[in-house]
C-alpha cells in the first residue's frame, strides 16, 4: 500500500501559529513550584467527574472518554494501516494537540492567579491523570517575555507505547505521537509561541522509558517540521482560545443573540434550521418552556434572506381575546371608543420581514379562524377598515402544547395546524443537551459578570457538579436565572458556591463521583472521614457547639497547612464563610 504524506503548507509559518498575547513579567522554573501551591493534583483530580447516572464523564467542562487500551491500541493499528504511518502520525499528533491546548486552556481559566510554574507544571499531572503516561519532570523553564522555553521530562508507562509494540512491535523510531502532541499544544497554548517537543528515548523502541526533551521551534534542527503534522489543525484559533477548544469568548454586543452548543441534540435542531432558513416556508418551533424558542425564531430570520427586514415577535398569550384582532391587524381611526388614530398591527410592521408567533396554543378558536385566514390569502385588514392590506410575511410559530392533541380534543383547529405544521422543529430540554451545560454555564457567567460589573474568579467544583446533575425544569432560562442569581449573591474575588445559586430549587442527591487521593472514586455528600471521627471524640468529650465548631474549624485548616482555599473545601463551605467563622475565635 502506498504512503502518501500530504504537502505541507508552504503559507504556514512560525509567526502564523501564534496569536494571544503573554503576560507581562511570566517566567519562572521547575525549582520554583511550592507544595501545595494551586493547582494542587487534588484541585486537578477533583475536575474529573464521573455520572453513571447518565453515561457521561466529564474534565470541568469537557466530556471525557474511558476506553479501553486494547481497544486504543486496535484503532491505532487500523489507521496505520489504512492511512500510511506518516499520516497517522500526523493525525495523531493533532488529536493530542488539541486535547493539550484544550487542558491548558482549562487550567488558565480555572486557576487564573496562580503561579505560572504551577500553570505549566499542571500539564504532567493531568496528562497523568488522564492515564496516557505518568509524567516524571527533570526540569524546564520559561520566560514570556522573550518566548522561550527549555524543559525534559520522563515518561513511564506510555500507553501508546505499549499498544505500538503489541501491534507492530519495536520500532526504529518514538512513536508517542498522540503523547508529544498534548505537549506541544499545553505548553505552546501557555507560552503563545510554538514550542516543539521531541523525544530523545521511546519505550517503543526499546528504551526502559520515554524521555522528552522540549524547546522552541527555532532552536531544533529542521524545527519547522512539525509544521507539517499541524497544519491541517487551524492551530492559531486553537491558541487564541476560540470555539475551536469550545472556549466561549467574553461577551460582546453581537453575542446578545448566540445560540449555543455542541450536543447532538442541539445540533439537530440547528441543522434543520439551516435547511429551512433560505426558504419562505412556514416554520413551527415546538418544545418546553424555556428551551429558547424565540433566540431559534431570530436566529431563523438573521439566516434568512428577510434578515434587512424586520424581526416582529408577538407573545398570543398576553393580549385578551378582544384586543387581539387590533394587536395582529392594526385598527384604523375611530373604530372604536378610543380608537384616536390608525394604527399598523403586527403583520404590517413585520412586512417583508419574519412574523415571530409565540404561545400559538393559547388562542381562542376566534383568534384561529382570524389568522388562518391572514396566512392563506396573505392579505390582512384592519379593525374598522374597509379594504384588504397586501403583506408578505414569513410566520415561524413556536408553542409547549403538542397541537395535535389539541387538534384531536377540539381545542385547535386541524387546517390551521396543518398550514403552521410546514416544517417542524422540536428544541430538546436542557436536561437532554448535558454537554451543553459547561458552555451555556460559561456564556451566562460572563455575561452576568459583565453586566453587574463584577470580578467573579469562576465557580466552585462542586456548584459545576451540581448543574451538571440538576434537571432544569426551568431549561436555559432557569439556568440563565439561577447563574445571575449567583453573579448577584456573590461576593468579588470568591468564586460562586452552590448555597448562592440554588435557594428553593429541590437538589437531586448527587449523581456525579471524583476521584480522590487515592485513587478511588467518591461522592461529593460523603462527608469527610476526619469530621466522623472528630464529631465522635468531641460528643464523648461533652464539647459545646462553639467548642466543636472552633475545633473542627482550625482542625481542617491545619490539615491543608493553613490554605485557607483547601480547608474551606474540605469543610464544604467558602473560604469567605470559612474566613468569617475564624475571626470569631480569634483572641
Amino acid at each position: 500500500m502506498s504512503k502518501k504524506t500530504p504537502p505541507s503548507n508552504p503559507r504556514v509559518t512560525l509567526a502564523d501559529i501564534v496569536n494571544l498575547k503573554s503576560d507581562e513579567g511570566a517566567k519562572g522554573s521547575f525549582s520554583q513550584i511550592k507544595d501545595q501551591s494551586s493547582p494542587t493534583l487534588k484541585e486537578l483530580t477533583e475536575c474529573l467527574s464521573f455520572s453513571p447516572g447518565d453515561g457521561r464523564i466529564w474534565m470541568n467542562d469537557q466530556r471525557m472518554l474511558l476506553l479501553h487500551g486494547s481497544s486504543f491500541g486496535l484503532m491505532r493499528q487500523q489507521i496505520i494501516d489504512s492511512i500510511g504511518y506518516d499520516s497517522a502520525r500526523r493525525l495523531f499528533m493533532r488529536v493530542g494537540y488539541k486535547s493539550g491546548a484544550r487542558d491548558a486552556n482549562l487550567v488558565r481559566q480555572k486557576w487564573p492567579d496562580a503561579e505560572p510554574a504551577s500553570i505549566f507544571a499542571a500539564g504532567t499531572q493531568l496528562h497523568s491523570l488522564e492515564g496516557a503516561v505518568q509524567v516524571e519532570p527533570i526540569h524546564f523553564e520559561f520566560d514570556k517575555d522573550k518566548g522561550t522555553y527549555t524543559g525534559e521530562f520522563y515518561w513511564h508507562n506510555s500507553c501508546e507505547a505499549e499498544q505500538h509494540i503489541k501491534s507492530h512491535g519495536v520500532s526504529t523510531q518514538p512513536v508517542c505521537w498522540m503523547e508529544v502532541g498534548y505537549a506541544i499544544g499545553y505548553v505552546s497554548c501557555l507560552l503563545s509561541t510554538l514550542v516543539i517537543f521531541r523525544e530523545s528515548e521511546c519505550l517503543g523502541m526499546g528504551h526502559s522509558q520515554c524521555k522528552l526533551v522540549g524547546k522552541n521551534a527555532n532552536q531544533w534542527p529542521e524545527g519547522e517540521r512539525e509544521l507539517d503534522f499541524l497544519s491541517e489543525i487551524n492551530v492559531d484559533k486553537a491558541i487564541t482560545k476560540n470555539a475551536d477548544v469550545d472556549v466561549i469568548p467574553p461577551l460582546e454586543p453581537k453575542n446578545e443573540s448566540k445560540i449555543i452548543g455542541v450536543s447532538s441534540a442541539f445540533l439537530s435542531a440547528v441543522q434543520a434550521l439551516d435547511k429551512v432558513a433560505k426558504t419562505d416556508a412556514t416554520v413551527l418551533l415546538t418544545g418546553e418552556s424555556g428551551v429558547g424558542k424565540e433566540l431559534f425564531a431570530s436566529s431563523l430570520h438573521q439566516k434568512s434572506k428577510r434578515r434587512e427586514k424586520p424581526f416582529v415577535a408577538f407573545n398570543c398569550a398576553a393580549i385578551p381575546d378582544n384586543l387581539l384582532e387590533s394587536e395582529l391587524f392594526g385598527v384604523e381611526k375611530g373604530a372604536y371608543t378610543g380608537a384616536s388614530h390608525s394604527r399598523a398591527g403586527r403583520f404590517e410592521r413585520a412586512n417583508g420581514g419574519t412574523l415571530f408567533l409565540d404561545e400559538l396554543g393559547t388562542l381562542s378558536m376566534a383568534g384561529q379562524s382570524k389568522l388562518l385566514r391572514a396566512l392563506q390569502e396573505k392579505e390582512i385588514e384592519r379593525v374598522g377598515g374597509n379594504h384588504p392590506i397586501n403583506v408578505d410575511v414569513r410566520v415561524v410559530a413556536a408553542t409547549n402544547m403538542q397541537l395535535l392533541d389539541a387538534v384531536k380534543n377540539g381545542e385547535f383547529r386541524e387546517d390551521l395546524y396543518f398550514r403552521l405544521n410546514v416544517f417542524p422543529i422540536t428544541l430538546p430540554p436542557l436536561r437532554d443537551r448535558r454537554d451543553d451545560i459547561p458552555l451555556l454555564l460559561d456564556y451566562f457567567f460572563h455575561k452576568f459578570c459583565h453586566l453587574h460589573e463584577k470580578h467573579i474568579p469562576g465557580i466552585t467544583t462542586k456548584a459545576s457538579r451540581a448543574l451538571l446533575s440538576y434537571d432544569f425544569p426551568g431549561n436555559i432560562r432557569e439556568l440563565q436565572n439561577i447563574v445571575e442569581r449567583g453573579v448577584i449573591w456573590t461576593e468579588d474575588n470568591e468564586p460562586i458556591d452552590l448555597h448562592h445559586m440554588f435557594h428553593n430549587e429541590s437538589l437531586p442527591e448527587p449523581l456525579l463521583y471524583s476521584v480522590n487521593e487515592s485513587g478511588e472514586l467518591s461522592s461529593e455528600n460523603q462527608t469527610p472521614a476526619f469530621l466522623l471521627e472528630e464529631l465522635d471524640a468531641m460528643k464523648q468529650k461533652n464539647f459545646s457547639l462553639d467548642e466543636l465548631e472552633r475545633t473542627l474549624l482550625f482542625e481542617a485548616v491545619e490539615l491543608e497547612s493553613g490554605n485557607l482555599s483547601a480547608a474551606a473545601r474540605r469543610l464544604g463551605i467558602s473560604r469567605a464563610q470559612l474566613a468569617y467563622r475564624l475571626k470569631k475565635f480569634e483572641t
